[in-house]
């Protein structure tokens, strides 16, 4: 369908300066990286609430405020010394490794003291278990108490297992963590390569070794006790202890008959946590719609508000500032409303404007939305999520992270067309994104969602320039100090990927019925409550 008039006069409204503006603020020195319950990360959300004030938006928020109540828990953990591995066939064989050069340790627990006694190590291959896939990497072996060494991602060596290259939530550092609770693990330690996790060791480092947040624990939870990550080279050795491969390990964990195999490994550990109890909030706008009956619907539009704070100095900055990832969605949120709230006539549908928390800390904001939504998941007909703008310029194409899975891609289809740009799944399949940002948190409580980035095929550069610049930021930049507001972007292309989600969001909000899932996706069968 062809871009008519009055959408037309909606998508000039979207424009360079009315992404950059807010952008610019949000990433500025002053807000100290936006972490979670920081004078940062408050002035942040002040700022954002102050921006829907001023557009005329109405609260979504708890009380009549434009603000949602984010309880958080904060763990910094203080592991003193190395850590030690010991054999356990061979008493006097042990293995020191270094916090931070060798492993990354987080609490699995929201206590100030962690201590695990001659937990030993088994592997597990990649930690999965996926009845529809016939897969499953425990089998009958009992890991309770035990410390599980797995792979990152999930099965990809065979095309016909899993979905080949396209990383699921099952190759996911959560998804690792959670079933080895399940199965009453004491510990999970991850295998990194670069490879694995779509991202270098530093990112690991930056992400976790700072203050983490968490959303209160509940009673009955399943916990680890550790959440660990080690490098490669520090895994090879621990198998090495035990008197096994890890080559050869995960060449045999790449079969369904494989079996968790003792490491004949274990650990000690014993730190402690310094534990804070804070608040942040999800900030929420809501411009009502003018149909009487689907008004009580809506489509939400999405950004992460938060970032990683103040950390370890590198090249002698140590302020986390975030402008690509998200003072750029959240700025692009706020041109968003800006431009809905200035249109002539309003949709039929409520749009929700949510500048969620804590993403950066695990999808915690819009986790606590979606289990505490300001409309039931039945009536929520679609999140469009933004996360790290395009600030390379026009693409000839565009990829959208979770093609084939609802009735969306009809409207991203008609769209991209209409924008003389050919559309294509996620560019990069195998980083997982679908399960990265906060549209995850909407589809497990069976709302579809459109995310989507332009490229990686941008307008007068060569082929593969757009990778090429995609890699050196995950490089340089991605979850580093460097990640700062560059007056010299091309927001172009920010503005092209943003029209689209503009009209994408206002024929949802026209359309007589809400998006589906497609038959057999892995969401197709979430129960949505209309009430």
């Amino acid at each position: 369908m062809a871009i008519g008039a009055e959408e037309k006069a909606l998508a000039a409204r979207m424009t360079a300066e009315s992404i950059a503006g807010p952008t610019r603020f949000l990433s500025d020195d002053k807000l100290e990286g936006r972490a979670p319950g920081s004078r940062g990360g408050q002035l942040a959300v002040e700022y954002l609430a102050s921006e829907f004030r001023r557009l005329g938006l109405q609260p979504g928020g708890d009380g009549g405020t434009y603000f949602q109540r984010v309880p958080l828990v904060a763990l910094t953990p203080e592991v003193k010394g190395p850590v030690t591995f010991s054999s356990v066939t061979k008493k006097e064989n042990s293995l020191s490794l270094a916090s931070a050069n060798d492993l990354v340790i987080m609490s699995g627990v929201q206590e100030t003291r962690v201590r695990m006694a001659n937990a030993e190590l088994v592997f597990a291959g990649y930690g999965i278990v996926a009845p529809e896939y016939q897969w499953d990497d425990y089998k009958d072996v009992d890991v309770r108490g035990k410390v599980v060494v797995v792979m990152n991602n999930d099965p990809s060596s065979d095309p016909t297992l899993f979905e080949g290259k396209r990383r699921l939530w099952y190759g996911r550092w959560d998804y690792k963590y959670l079933q080895a609770a399940k199965k009453g693990a004491a510990g999970v330690i991850i295998v990194h390569t670069t490879e694995s996790a779509g991202y270098p060791w530093q990112v690991v480092v930056t992400s976790n070794a700072l203050e983490k947040f968490e959303l209160p624990a509940t009673k009955g939870e399943p916990r680890l006790l550790a959440k660990m990550w080690a490098t490669e080279d520090a895994s090879r050795r621990i198998a090495a202890l035990g008197g096994e491969n890890l080559d050869a390990l995960r060449q045999a964990a790449e079969r369904r008959d494989f079996r968790p195999r003792a490491l004949n490994v274990k650990l000690d550990l014993d730190f402690t946590n310094k534990r804070r109890d804070i608040e942040s909030a999800n900030v929420l706008g809501v411009l009502p719609g003018r149909d009487p009956e689907l008004s009580r619907e809506a489509v939400v539009y999405s950004a992460h508000h938060d970032h990683l704070g103040i950390g370890a100095p590198r090249n002698g900055d140590s302020i986390y500032n975030g402008a690509v990832d998200n003072a750029s969605g959240s700025g692009t949120l706020v041109a968003m409303a800006g431009a809905f709230a200035g249109a002539e006539s309003k949709p039929r549908r409520s749009i929700v404007f949510a500048a969620v928390a804590a993403e950066e800390q695990g999808l915690l904001g819009s986790q606590w939305y979606c289990e505490h939504p300001t409309f039931p998941a039945g009536r929520i007909a679609a999140d469009l999520n933004m996360d790290s703008m395009n600030i390379f310029g026009p693409t000839r194409d565009l990829g959208f992270v979770g093609l084939g899975k609802s009735s969306l891609d009809d409207v991203v289809t008609a769209l991209a067309t209409a924008q003389g740009r050919t559309l294509h799944g996620d560019a990069f399949p195998d980083r997982g994104s679908f399960y990265r940002s906060d549209q995850f948190s909407f589809a497990k409580i069976g709302v579809p969602s459109i995310y989507i980035k332009g490229g990686p095929e941008y307008v007068g550069r060569p082929p593969g320039w757009g990778k090429e610049q995609q890699e050196l930021f995950e490089r340089t930049r991605y979850h580093q100090p460097s990640d700062e507001f560059d007056p010299n972007w091309d927001l172009r292309g920010a503005v092209e990927d943003a029209q689209l989600l503009l009209l994408a969001g206002w024929r949802i909000a026209n359309a007589p019925e809400l998006p589906t899932w497609k038959k057999g996706d892995e969401f197709a069968n979430v129960p949505r409550p209309r009430q």
